[in-house]
This record gives structure tokens, C-alpha cells and sequence, in this order.
């Protein structure tokens, strides 16, 4: 049985997080910008756009360190929309003045400026708006009613983790829901405001895209923050110690980029117990996505057959060991539960012959990341003579150096294969025929992230796994999106049947 999907058409893709969208006001946003970058990919023929996880930033500005795993990231917010229909004056948004005009997002801008602006406009919405969040909040109460209730108690804390509130509230006993409800019902009000308004204006983005016929892939973190709403609320899905710390974490094994492995510290699954209510958590939380979303790339799908395990006092990924996964009778569930979801599967990292039957069992296409391809033999999987056409081709990814940065960087025996396989020449642009050696192979999805097609080097990768720091700030900014790019790209797309 085959519980994913759509197999997907042939076409180019590119890859641009939301937040790196060109946004005068210091972040991408879902607004204008939004609608000229999916103008700007119909021009250039592109079919899919993939994005990073659209929820709210942790740790790190990390949106893999989300306090909640359904939530929108309100930072999103378009705030220009509000302006017509009078929830903001024009003077009061251009008082938000422009963040420095630099590729860099400007959180401290946007966490001082937009969530003042975000907070007028709440207090501006007529009674009417506020019986349709009203209404859209009873539709979602399955996890909005948490998410709000978290961001208010944490605010209330002033940002404390839920496992250091006081032990009525970290354990949601009932006078004590009730006490903060009544207490901080105004602020659980304005977090209701922001996803209806975040929702609403995504939903609007994503009919524009599907009139352009552009297909949005998104991105499914498998594991969730220590510090969110979903963890708070449902702590008997998670192994946590007595005071609601994970023990053990997430992590990965030593491998060729990290001799020590990654210590990630998400808590793990209580995959068994998720199993005895038919991992309803899982289902609600695919549903969305899969609304959301034409397609969703799973992270670290390889932790479905078996995950790292990592002591919580461990110093270092390499003390963790191998723990089964819930395997094919995850997805048999949800597609049960839900029906058939289009999946991507994240399948890089070390990888075992069952990782490998489980996604092909399923029928759920893998990754091919071009960058992985020149540190072996003829059979390494990453060199486009041996991809499948079911299966996504990616120049690199969010985790990955650009193009220019890695060859500029890389072993020297890796980059003269690279020139060599690839043909590569100082005319075309290293990083052109990287493109093209993605772009030419027989996989159905071909996929480069933003910077690649405008040749950046390493000062614009998006993140460098494991360190914290200059990581999820680049910002693609207006002037880049031109005429003779589109319609460059338009080409490669044309000649290679995209």
C-alpha cells in the first residue's frame, strides 16, 4: 500500500524561506513582496516554491525551535493590509520606518516596531472582526486554545521556559487554567488575532500562487521545542524527567560533517503512547499542513525507521544510540486518519538499507543534494546519473554553503570532480552549471535555493547546522529579482523540459 501521494510533474523549483522575502519593514512578509516573488517565479517558468517552516521562531531565531508546531509566525503578518479597511492609519505604518537596507533581517527591528503596530491593530478591529476570530478560533480550538494560553502565561513570565512556571500552572491544573484565562484574557486575545489574521492572509497568498500555477512545497519539522505549547500541553507524548526537561534528546551520530554528531535537545516521542490513541497529535498536526501546503518535505524523516537518542547530561551526540521508530504503522495510521498526504522525504544523513525500504514502501520521493556528490565513487547516489525520476534534485539546501560558497571552499579533489562532472566553465558560471546539472537530470523535481541562481557566496547561507549566531538572516532584497534573471531561468526550464 502506498500512503503518500501525487507523484509529482517534472518542473524547476526554488527555495526562498518566507522571512527572506525582500520586506522594507525588516522581515519578509505575506504581503506585496510575496506576491511580486510569486510573479517573479511564473515569469521565470518555475513550478515550485519551497519554503522553511512558517511558525514562530525560537531559540536562535530558528524556526525549527518553534514554541508551537501549528502556530504562524505573526512577524509574517502583512501590515499594509490592515491599512484599508482602517485598522491602521498610513502615518502610524510608515512611523514603523524602514530597518536598515541591508540582506539582513532585523528581528530586533521587527520585535520592537511590527508587534507594537500588530497590537494597534487589534485594539482597532471593529466587533464583527472579532466574532469572525471568534469563530475561527472555535475551528482550531484543538491546539489554538494552548498556543494562546502559552504565549500569554510566557509574556506574563517574561519569557521563562514552562517548565520553570509555577507547578499549578506547569501542570495545567484546572483552578489554575481558569485563574490565567480570566487574568490574561486580553492577551490571549491579541495571539487569536494574529494566526486568524496570519491564516487569513495565507490562504489569500496561496490562491494567488495557485493562479500563477505555482506549487508550494512546505516544511515539517519532525521534532518539536522543549519550550512550546505542544509539549506543555500534551507532556504524556513526550519523555520528559520529573521537572518536564526532555531526557533523553534528539540528536544525529558522527558522520563525515560532524565528527561529534549534533546534540539537538528537542524532547523525543513516547512513540508507543502515541500509538494507542492513533497519533492523533500527528494527524491534526498533518491535516494542517497538508492545507497548507501542495506539498510537505518531512525532516529528519529517516527518525520514522529509527532515531539518535542522546542523554541529557551527555557532552557530546557521540554517547547516544539507535532507537526504533514507529515505521510504516506511523503512516498507515494518518493515512487512515487523514487520507493520502503528498510527502517529501528528508532522507539525508546516515542512512540504512531499511531507511531506504521504509520511504520506497511508502512511494514517497527522497532528496538528492548535488553538494553531497563528488566525495566518492561513480555510485554515489547524489550524482544525477543515478537518480530516479521519483525523487527532488536540490543544488543544496537551507543547511547546506551556496553553490559559489562550496565550490570556493571545498576539498580540492571534490571541486575538480565537480568541474569535471559537471563540465563547469568560467563562461557559464560555476554555479550556472551547477544549476544545470540539477536542472538536466531525470529526477521529476529539481530544486536550487534562491542565492544559487544569483550566485551569492558563503556570506549568504541561510544555516550552518550546530552553531548559533549570523544563521536565518539572509534577505533576498528587490533589486535581485529582475527581467534578464526570470527569463534566464525561464530558459534552463524551457531546455530541459521544466
Amino acid at each position: 500500500m502506498t500512503h503518500s501521494s501525487h507523484r509529482m510533474l517534472r518542473g524547476g523549483g526554488i527555495l526562498l524561506p518566507l522571512a527572506s522575502l525582500p520586506g522594507q519593514y525588516g522581515i519578509g512578509d505575506l504581503g506585496r513582496t510575496a506576491r511580486r516573488f510569486i510573479d517573479f517565479l511564473h515569469e521565470a517558468g518555475i513550478t515550485y516554491w519551497q519554503i522553511l517552516p512558517a511558525s514562530p521562531v525560537g531559540y536562535g531565531y530558528s524556526p525549527y525551535q518553534s514554541p508551537s508546531a501549528f502556530a504562524g509566525n505573526e512577524w509574517l503578518i502583512d501590515l499594509e493590509m490592515m491599512v484599508e479597511p482602517g485598522w491602521l492609519r498610513e502615518d502610524r505604518l510608515r512611523s514603523l520606518g524602514r530597518a536598515p537596507d541591508d540582506d539582513r533581517i532585523h528581528y530586533g527591528h521587527v520585535r520592537e516596531k511590527k508587534e507594537l503596530l500588530l497590537r494597534e491593530a487589534f485594539i482597532n478591529t471593529p466587533p464583527a472582526m472579532r466574532a469572525g476570530v471568534q469563530r475561527y478560533a472555535e475551528t482550531e480550538d484543538s491546539w489554538l486554545k494552548d498556543y494562546v494560553r502559552f504565549r500569554a502565561i510566557k509574556d506574563y513570565y517574561k519569557g521563562r521556559p514552562w517548565y520553570q512556571w509555577p507547578r499549578d500552572i506547569r501542570h495545567r491544573m484546572p483552578d489554575a487554567l481558569r485563574r490565567y484565562d480570566e487574568m490574561l484574557a486580553e492577551e490571549m486575545d491579541f495571539y487569536r488575532f494574529c494566526q486568524y489574521m496570519f491564516f487569513w492572509q495565507w490562504e489569500l497568498l496561496k490562491t494567488y500562487a495557485h493562479e500563477k500555477h505555482i506549487k508550494i512545497i512546505g516544511d515539517l519539522p519532525l521534532y518539536v521545542s522543549a519550550d512550546s505549547a505542544d509539549i506543555w500541553a500534551y507532556t504524556d507524548l513526550f519523555q520528559l524527567d520529573a521537572t518536564g526537561r526532555p531526557a533523553p534528546v534528539a540528536g544525529c551520530p558522527p558522520d563525515d560533517f560532524t565528527p561529534d554528531g549534533q546534540i539537538w535537545g528537542n524532547p523525543l516521542y513516547q512513540w508507543e503512547r502515541m500509538a494507542e490513541n492513533k497519533y492523533t497529535w500527528w494527524a491534526i498536526r498533518m491535516k494542517k499542513a497538508r492545507w497548507m501546503y501542495d506539498y510537505i518535505r518531512i525532516d529528519h524523516f529517516r527518525g520514522f525507521e529509527a532515531y539518535w537518542a542522546v542523554p541529557a547530561d551527555a557532552r557530546s551526540a557521540v554517547e547516544g544510540h539507535w532507537v526504533q521508530g514507529p515505521g510504516e504503522s506511523f503512516f498507515r495510521a494518518i493515512h487512515e486518519a487523514i487520507g493520502p498526504v503528498p510527502w517529501i522525504a528528508e532522507d539525508l544523513g546516515h542512512l540504512t538499507a531499511s531507511v531506504h525500504q521504509l520511504r520506497d514502501k511508502l512511494g514517497i520521493p527522497g532528496m538528492r543534494v548535488l553538494q553531497f556528490a563528488f566525495d566518492g565513487d561513480s555510485d554515489n547516489p547524489y550524482l544525477p546519473h543515478n537518480y530516479t525520476p521519483h525523487c527532488v534534485a536540490y543544488t543544496g539546501t537551507h543547511d547546506n554553503d551556496t553553490a559559489a560558497g562550496w565550490l570556493a571552499g571545498a576539498p580540492a579533489d571534490q571541486r575538480k570532480k565537480a568541474i569535471r562532472y559537471l563540465a563547469l566553465s568560467p563562461k557559464e558560471t560555476y554555479h550556472w552549471g551547477f544549476i544545470r546539472g540539477a536542472w538536466a537530470s531525470v529526477a521529476n523535481v529539481a530544486i536550487a535555493p534562491m542565492q544559487d541562481f544569483l550566485g551569492l557566496g558563503s556570506e549568504a547561507r541561510i544555516n550552518k547546522p550546530g552553531t548559533i549566531g549570523d544563521n536565518w538572516q539572509w534577505m533576498l532584497k528587490d533589486h535581485h529579482l529582475t527581467p534578464d534573471l526570470a527569463t534566464k531561468i525561464r530558459e534552463i526550464n524551457q531546455l530541459y523540459g521544466r
